[in-house]
Formats: structure tokens, sequence, C-alpha cells
């Protein structure tokens, strides 16, 4: 079983940033997809940004796309997302996955993070 532990989450101010972090345990394969998804009140849960360990396959949502940043450390087993000029739009829940590819049911979830963005 794959464990993935989320930090990083709290208040920020429009204009903002905040950096997640997400603890993979035990490390998954290299070729596995590890993503950052959110989920805001009354809203579905979205896909925000997504990386192999290898550095491979870099996906950005379009409304993110020049604002968020989503890196790994392999000696550390943890994935980042860096959010800059963070708008009202961003908070949400933030949740980290994990995902086989080859085998699309395999799929990890943390327990999530909350971002709010307010002044």
């Amino acid at each position: 079983q794959v464990q993935l532990v989320e930090s990083g989450g709290g208040p920020v101010q429009p204009g903002g940033s905040l950096k997640l972090s997400c603890t993979v345990s035990p490390r998954t394969p290299s070729y596995y997809i590890m993503g950052w998804f959110r989920q805001a009140p009354g809203r579905e849960r979205e896909s925000v940004a997504a990386v192999d360990w290898t550095g491979n396959n870099r996906y950005y949502r379009d409304s993110v796309k020049g604002r968020f940043t989503i890196s790994t450390d392999n000696a550390k087993n943890t994935v980042y997302l860096q959010m800059d000029d963070l708008k009202p739009e961003d908070a949400a829940v933030y949740y980290c996955n994990a995902n086989d590819p080859r085998r699309v049911e395999v799929m990890f979830w943390g327990q999530g993070t909350l971002v709010t963005v307010s002044s």
C-alpha cells in the first residue's frame, strides 16, 4: 500500500504563494504519474498538474499554466507544487495522487491539504 502525505496548505492573500509537498512511501516506480488534484466546495475534483519521477510527462491545466510548477525530489520521495500568483478561484482542498499508467485502476490518494485564498 502506498501512502501519500500532503503538507503546506493554509491561508494566503491573492497574489501570494504557497508550496505544497507530498511525501510518498514507499517510493512508486519511475513511470508512475504523480499528480495534484483539487476540489472546491460544490465542485468536482479536477486535475491541476502531473509529472513522473523522471520529470517527463509534465502536465498543467490551462488555468494554472505559468503560475504553478510541479517538481520532484527523488532523494526525498517527495512531489512539490509551487503555486504563485494565487487567485481566489485556486482555493480548494488539494490532493496528491499516484497513478500507475499501465493499470489505470491502481491509484492512491493523500488526505488533502486546504488552500484558502482571500484578502
